[in-house]
């Protein structure tokens, strides 16, 4: 059966786990809708246009931009090693480095702070040596968003590469290319898909980051207040503020989502075609 009649044929469900689908669609929907429900639309325009508001999601998004880059600068190396390589406590680096998705946000920035503070294990010689305060800056905020992000790109793009067919890299490699060569020309091109979905999802979990910024980067409005900061901060003085500001957050993330779903989540489960590699 060909790829395009799959994707076209229907399936149809037992009506118990269609109730059960249609209840957990309407619990992640309803938040949303509440959202939208409440939402001042009259004053949403003024909002929006707070110097305050756009101060705070350009922050948000050159923060998160850079935590993304950082994600997969790092974060590829690393899915290749838990991928490719053998060694002693791999199992233990994999939990290691997936270990801040299920921490609490607020007890990974404290881990930060007692790590890369200025008496930190690593901070107090940055300090020292180098005069660098990550700390109730800028970086510190690119910090704590990597640290929370990058996992979900490593555990994306490690699948990924454990799924390619290792013949194509042995063509290469018998062709006399480096390993280096190889992984440029032929393993990042059939991991393409599942790269860009990791870099996405990194993204969004970066531009919604909140409890490991606000406790290791504080909360200064034009530094370190992002929006999720800034939506909090709202909530308490402005709550109709905090609902505007919110929904420019679910929009983006959402927007950014749906746009890449088909083409790259989707391609991701589909084998990708391999270019063919000449010898360097």
């Amino acid at each position: 059966m060909s790829e395009r009649r799959r994707r076209g044929r229907r399936t149809s469900l037992p009506w118990p786990v269609l109730v059960l689908a249609i209840v957990a669609v309407l619990f992640f929907a309803l938040p949303l809708l509440g959202l939208v429900w409440r939402a001042p639309w009259s004053n949403a325009w003024g909002y929006l246009t707070d110097d305050d508001a756009l101060t705070a999601l350009r922050l948000s998004m050159i923060c998160s931009l850079w935590a993304t880059a950082l994600s997969v600068v790092f974060g590829v190396p690393l899915a290749w090693m838990l991928a490719r390589v053998d060694f002693p406590g791999r199992s233990a680096v994999r939990a290691l480095t997936t270990l801040s998705m299920v921490l609490p946000p607020v007890v990974g920035g404290v881990a930060l702070f007692f790590a890369l503070g200025r008496r930190g294990i690593v901070g107090q010689y940055l300090d020292r040596w180098f005069d660098i305060t990550l700390p109730f800056t800028t970086a510190g905020v690119v910090v704590a968003q990597t640290f929370v992000a990058m996992p979900f790109l490593v555990i994306t793009v490690e699948a990924s590469l454990r799924q390619l067919d290792l013949r194509f890299e042995d063509a290469s490699r018998t062709l006399g290319a480096s390993r280096w060569y190889t992984f440029r020309r032929v393993t990042l091109p059939a991991i393409r898909p599942a790269l860009v979905a990791g870099a996405v999802l990194a993204w969004a979990r970066a531009l919604g980051e909140f409890g490991a910024t606000i406790t290791f980067a504080g909360n200064f409005p034009g530094t370190t207040q992002t929006m999720p900061l800034s939506v909090y901060l709202s909530l308490e003085t402005n709550p109709e503020e905090a609902i505007v500001l919110a929904l420019v957050l679910i929009a983006i993330s959402f927007a950014v989502l749906v746009g890449l779903r088909d083409r790259w989540f989707g391609g991701s489960l589909r084998s990708t075609p391999v270019p063919a590699v000449a010898a360097p």
